[in-house]
């Protein structure tokens, strides 16, 4: 779909980005105006993770004047081998300020904004808001159909991504042209029927690849050159290194952005809409306490085998999700006490709190923040 450029041209370019930018600026559609509409643009990443650290890299390189980044978390070594933004010494800092530093070694001519943050239904309106394009780096589903939900009402267009083991997927959407992410999946799929990519993998430079596609369209949105595919699943098979596309049509019965939408504002509780009860949270702080006073209750850890091998809380038991999703793991809990489910960061212990409430096992809760909020006791 042909659009015009979304961001108007600033000042005209200095000699020294004049000479950083050339072998772009030679490019015909882009041009010494286009370069200015890319340098007078603001683009905002949510998530610095396996597919914002190389977004984020190529935003700064092409010249995006202002990039924003929102990420809550730290580096964990097993980020590593995806997360290119990182680096052994930076194990434990948090994401948003090594992201901010790298960004600023590779191009000092642009700005950044960080948000050390977990979006949520309160912050990201008036984050977004400052903001001519979003990129969707997130992970879980509850944070899509939020980011999603925010862009349609405030009108912004995003470029959405999805990597798990070899396979990868792009779209881009902007909902006055186009489908929405609602669209595409107007409901999100049952706790635990999805794998993370802690518990299903990821080819690491399947990062690089899906995220290369995101700017893409980005920049194409800014500068209005070529065609951008709004309306277009963009699908990449790394082990046949082939791509694909699936026409997606907007849904005229969308609760967001249909004719008729019967949701008019964010939802309160994403983590509910998809799932994860958050009602039964129990802080880092108030887990600390019940092991202080040897509480009887079952710890289990719900990561995989070489994660728990790197570090654990003591006393915690080993229940990789898989043994929730095949129900192996009910057989083990007890029914005469409390249990309390954790993971890294909280997304897949909240699933597992999920599927056990349902099988019956409802004195059960789980960490708010994971071994992450634990170990900055």
């Amino acid at each position: 779909m042909k659009t015009p450029p979304l961001v108007n041209p600033g000042p005209a370019l200095s000699g020294e980005q004049a000479r950083r930018y050339s072998r772009q600026i030679v490019i015909p559609q882009i041009q010494e105006v286009g370069q200015e509409r890319i340098r007078n643009s603001k683009v905002l990443c949510i998530g610095a993770g396996g597919l914002g650290s190389p977004a984020l890299m190529y935003l700064a390189a092409a010249g995006v004047g202002t990039i924003g980044i929102v990420d809550f978390d730290t580096v964990d070594e097993t980020n590593l081998h995806r997360q290119i933004l990182y680096g052994q010494s930076d194990i434990g800092k948090k994401k948003v300020e090594v992201a901010k530093s790298k960004i600023y070694e590779s191009n000092p001519l642009i700005s950044v904004n960080t948000y050390p943050v977990r979006i949520t239904h309160v912050n990201i309106s008036e984050i977004i808001s400052h903001y001519d394009v979003i990129i969707d780096a997130t992970d879980n589903f509850a944070s899509r159909y939020l980011i999603n939900d925010a862009a349609v009402l405030l009108n912004k267009p995003y470029a959405w991504g999805s990597v798990n083991r070899f396979d990868g997927q792009a779209a881009f959407f902007w909902s006055s042209l186009g489908p929405c992410y609602r669209c595409l999946h107007p409901k999100p799929p049952a706790p635990g029927t999805v794998q993370s990519c802690a518990e299903a993998g990821v080819l690491g430079v399947l990062c690089a690849s899906v995220a290369s596609m995101q700017v893409n369209e980005v920049i194409k949105a800014i500068t209005g050159i070529g065609d951008l595919q709004i309306g277009k699943l963009m699908i990449y098979d790394a082990l046949e290194a082939q791509y694909s596309k699936i026409d997606i049509g907007k849904n005229p019965q969308c609760v967001i952005c249909g004719d008729n939408p019967t949701q008019v504002d964010l939802l309160e509780n994403y983590e509910s809409f998809c799932g994860v009860e958050l009602d039964t949270v129990i802080s880092a702080k108030e887990l600390q306490e019940k092991i202080t006073n040897n509480d009887d209750f079952m710890l289990v850890d719900v990561r995989e085998p070489e994660e728990y091998a790197q570090s654990q809380i003591l006393g915690s038991v080993l229940m990789p999700v898989a043994t929730f999703i095949d129900g192996s793991a009910f057989e083990l809990l007890p029914r005469d006490k409390e249990i309390i489910l954790h993971c890294r960061s909280g997304i897949r212990s909240a699933h597992c709190l999920s599927m056990i409430k349902k099988a019956g096992f409802t004195n059960s809760r789980h960490l708010d923040g994971g071994i992450i909020a634990w170990e900055k006791l």
